[in-house]
């Protein structure tokens, strides 16, 4: 009897899990606009619609209506059936079985099967796609995941199967109870094989893509705007209300605050400190929720970084000098949480732990900061000079102008401020070519490892460089745990004492929403939302 033999017969006599379908739920009694359109603003070009390639937010959001993985997520954010309408794993959670509905269906007429499950997440940990988002297959636990992406083993090894056309099983090389829950990540969403292999780089081009989600993209103007549209061929096309998604590349905030009440925009973040003032104006309409993503700066570890910035002291130092409080409530004050952890308070089954510097007062924070820079060698007689690079938006350039004068006026140090556009950014700052550089890190499903595994040596997205055998070993053990809590407390002092990264805060969702828009996922605190479930409603 082969593997998969013996886990379809154990699977016979378990319970699948299954959750209702999502789709627009619009009551009886509503009167729908006339135009289904949604339109709004985001700061930068996308980094890709290519589910294996993207690595933005924003990215992010237009690949979930172009693209269905095997599930999505409620308005509440649990778990509901995308692709697939059930789900299990076995009794130790090291094999999971997917069945896929037999009416999903690409936007060229073909059939989605388990087998583009299998390519897409071949293709994400094969090195020559050259993903940034490889390591999430290994985060995963799928087996010999580990091992393609280090050129080790073939894709075609990797632990995953199309038993048949809507059956896939995944085998994982540990237990890991929250699996299901990272397959709403876009990484892990199908990909068209025939399409990839006629078009090569040039497949997401709209002339040439095919999808599989809610819509598909009529229009792409780099710099400018991508417009997606209802389409037909989805399973759950008659359910879907909203038929055209637009998203504009406005860089300025307060332009975009601008176009957003003169009716051009549905939605569009406010502007640093104006929440207060438009929260009173427009009721209706300013909204701040938390959500699950910390606003951080990493500290440049490597053998080319500062080497003022190998010194503990100095870390430490600048991080105890940033006065959080004024961050949150005299410059941004739109609900935003002060951070002293790297993992936000909003995470599911996350206790914040009580970390030594979040205790202390600033007045006695500032006064061990002056002390630590002083042991490290740098005060009145030795200033420390370092650079911050942000990408370039207004908000990023007021902090990081806030920052940069609390560090002058309590510790000396002087800083200048370098800006880049967003693409040249992260090649910037993922390649090491910065001393210190502002990042945000949204979680890709709520369990505190999506935050604390960037902290792995290994980790994709450790962007600081940073390297510690305890905490490698502790993210290691917490994988295989029933309750890891206390794994991830010790990571976050362990990182405290480190201070590989300088959190900030822990982020709100902070927009001013077009009050006809209905059924935006406030409860979410991931903000994985689908154009799908919107609906726009008349004016009164």
């Amino acid at each position: 009897m082969t593997r998969t033999t013996k886990l379809l017969a154990a699977l016979a006599a378990t319970t699948f899990l299954v959750a209702p379908a999502m789709a627009a739920n619009v009551p009886d009694g509503v009167t729908l606009a006339e135009d289904q359109s949604f339109t709004y603003r985001v700061l930068d070009e996308h980094s890709s619609v290519d589910p294996q390639i993207v690595e933005d937010v924003s990215g992010s959001e237009i690949v979930r209506d172009l693209f269905e993985g095997l599930l999505t997520q409620t308005a509440d954010g649990e778990l509901a059936p995308g692709v697939a309408t059930e789900w299990t794993p076995n009794e130790d959670n090291t094999e999971w079985t997917f069945t896929l509905r037999d009416d999903a269906m690409w936007s060229d007429g073909t059939p989605v099967t388990a087998g583009d499950f299998v390519y897409a997440w071949q293709r994400l940990v094969d090195p020559e796609t050259a993903s940034p988002y490889a390591w999430f297959g290994e985060l995963m636990s799928i087996e010999n995941a580990g091992a393609i992406i280090a050129g080790e083993m073939e894709p075609s090894e990797l632990g995953v199967e199309a038993v048949d056309d809507h059956t896939l099983v995944v085998h994982l090389s540990a237990p890991l109870p929250y699996f299901a829950a990272m397959t709403t990540h876009a990484s892990t969403f199908p990909s068209p094989s025939w399409v990839i292999e006629e078009h090569g780089d040039q497949w997401t081009r709209p002339e040439n893509l095919v999808t599989n989600g809610a819509y598909t993209l009529s229009e792409h103007v780099p710099q400018e705007r991508s417009v997606r549209v209802k389409s037909d061929t989805y399973w759950d096309a008659e359910n879907t209300v909203l038929e055209t998604v637009t998203a504009l590349v406005i860089n300025d905030e307060n332009q975009a605050l601008t176009r957003f009440l003169a009716g051009e925009l549905d939605r569009t973040e406010i502007p640093t400190g104006e929440y207060p003032r438009l929260a009173e104006e427009y009721p209706d309409t300013a909204i701040s929720f938390p959500r699950l993503c910390t606003y951080y700066y990493n500290i440049n570890l490597r053998e080319n970084g500062p080497e003022a910035l190998k010194d503990v002291n100095v870390r430490k130092a600048l991080a105890y000098a940033i006065d959080r409080n004024v961050i949150t409530d005299q410059i941004l004050q739109g609900g935003q949480i002060p951070a002293y952890t790297f993992t936000p308070g909003a995470t599911a089954n996350f206790e914040v732990p009580s970390v030594e510097f979040g205790e202390m007062t600033q007045a006695e924070r500032d006064e061990m900061a002056v002390q630590m820079l002083e042991e490290a060698g740098y005060g009145a007689d030795n200033p420390l000079e370092l650079s911050i690079l942000y990408n370039t938006d207004e908000a990023h350039r007021e902090l990081a102008t806030v920052i940069s004068q609390m560090w002058q006026q309590k510790l000396g140090v002087q800083t200048t401020l370098d800006n880049m556009e967003w693409n040249t950014f992260l090649d910037a700052r993922g390649n090491g070519d910065f001393e210190i550089a502002r990042a945000g890190w949204c979680g890709d499903y709520n369990e505190a490892s999506t935050f604390l595994d960037l902290m792995d040596t290994n980790s994709g997205y450790n962007d600081s460089a940073y390297s510690n055998p305890e905490v490698d070993e502790l993210l290691a053990e917490a994988k295989t745990m029933s309750d890891p809590s206390a794994n991830y407390t010790a990571i976050e002092e362990i990182v405290a004492e480190d201070m590989p990264v300088l959190p900030l805060y822990h982020y709100a969702g902070v927009y001013m929403l077009n009050p006809q828009i209905q059924e935006w996922p406030v409860n979410n605190v991931e903000q994985n939302w689908y154009s799908k479930d919107l609906y726009k409603v008349a004016a009164e």
